[in-house]
């Protein structure tokens, strides 16, 4: 049986599994592409932390990980679209909380507070699509 896709649950974990695919494929692409500057910027961003000498191997895992909860989700959205499972896109949206998680203990770490609280959003988001990915 085809999803519904005027159901208002489907198209919720449609739309934030479209968004977290978005989100996270080209923040990861940008990490890959411009690999150099985020490491050259990064490692002034730590600098002054207990995390200086791990910075180009947390670039590498969380560019990683960021491509691949980007990818589980928007083949989640295909999956969702097709088959109603949102399986793919749930493993997609709990990697994409992991990560943020993982950036912002960075962002607390190097002592960018602000940087910390503006990842709060992407917190939510994420956990958000968590919970509506399991309905």
């Amino acid at each position: 049986m085809p999803t519904d896709l005027l159901d208002p649950l489907v198209s919720l974990q449609l739309l934030t599994s479209a968004m977290l695919g978005i989100l996270f494929l080209q923040s990861g692409i940008d990490k890959v592409i411009d690999f150099q500057g985020n490491l050259a910027w990064l490692e002034g961003h730590f600098a002054k932390s207990p995390l200086k000498a791990q910075v180009k191997p947390m670039l590498v895992v969380v560019t990683v990980m960021e491509i691949a909860a980007g990818a589980l989700c928007a083949i989640g959205v295909l999956r969702i679209a097709f088959s109603g499972d949102s399986q793919w896109a749930m493993a997609g949206a709990q990697l994409a909380t992991l990560n943020i998680v993982m950036l912002f203990f960075g962002q607390r770490v190097a002592k960018d507070y602000a940087g910390a609280a503006s990842l709060v959003p992407y917190f939510i988001l994420c956990a958000g699509g968590v919970l509506v990915l399991a309905a």
